[in-house]
């Protein structure tokens, strides 16, 4: 493993940040022009096309449930769960986005106040 890897991956603040962004970008952007070309203009199994839809929703879910109940590497119940818990029933009750934000919000901050 080349020595700058290894300093880039144990120092706190890398020297190459804006390099490793660009690179992180641009092989994200190459994986998906790949997938365009081999695809080409064939359509794809409608399983795949209902599955595809559903993998943004899902990954938001679990990123937002992984932050809601962990800290670092432990599981933490606190005020997160509040507002975590208004906005799953203001979002069922079909409330708009923005009604949504600001009720998690508030409810996280009287729990976090009480």
């Amino acid at each position: 493993m080349p020595y700058w890897l290894v300093y880039e991956m144990t120092n706190p603040q890398p020297q190459h940040l804006w390099l490793m962004i660009v690179a992180l970008a641009a092989t994200a952007y190459l994986f998906k022009m790949f997938g365009l070309i081999v695809v080409g203009s064939r359509q794809l199994p409608k399983v795949f096309d209902r599955c595809l839809g559903l993998i943004p929703a899902a990954l938001l879910a679990a990123l937002v449930a992984k932050d809601t109940f962990s800290f670092g590497q432990t599981l933490v119940i606190d005020a997160r769960v509040a507002g975590f818990t208004v906005a799953v029933i203001a979002a069922w009750r079909r409330a708009p986005l923005i009604v949504v934000v600001v009720l998690a919000a508030g409810a996280t901050a009287v729990v976090r106040a009480l």
